[in-house]
């Protein structure tokens, strides 16, 4: 089943249990995939990959915008970010620990023959994708970074 699929049998169950929260944060993923969907120059169905990268850019957006709010002091605006962000890590694969996005990384860095700062770039393009939503880019660029100056 593809995600499409699983968005619109979940907006249905959450319509059903007249629960606001969660139809609205699934409309917003349908959303988002529509418009992925009919872009110009778009394929008629995206890939897995493709799915997974606008729910891991969708996540990011909540988690930032929820920051925003909870410095301003907008526990409101704050609540209903962090409740859309809950909807959203639903469908994300389940995301790496600290320990295992460093062993993920110590195998990439032996694995590209990568010894010193200047190999970053080559470690990077690896992780990226074999860690692509399980793991925050940030914290991959950080973790690569200080391996690679040890």
């Amino acid at each position: 089943m593809s995600l499409k699929q699983k968005i619109e049998s979940e907006i249905k169950s959450a319509m059903i249990a007249k629960d606001k929260t969660r139809l609205g944060a699934l409309r917003a993923i349908k959303s988002l995939i529509l418009l992925e969907e009919t872009k110009s120059g778009a394929k008629a169905e995206i890939t897995e990959e493709d799915e997974l990268k606008l729910l891991t850019k969708a996540a990011k957006q909540r988690k930032d915008s929820a920051e925003i709010y909870q410095q301003q002091g907008r526990t409101d605006l704050y609540e209903v970010e962090m409740a859309e962000l809950e909807v959203l890590q639903e469908f994300l694969p389940k995301a790496l620990t600290d320990e295992e996005i460093t062993a993920a990384i110590k195998a990439i860095i032996a694995q590209t023959g990568a010894s010193s700062p200047k190999d970053m770039g080559k470690v990077m393009g690896v992780a990226s994708k074999e860690l692509a939503g399980k793991a925050d880019g940030k914290v991959i660029s950080e973790k690569v970074k200080a391996l690679l100056n040890n």
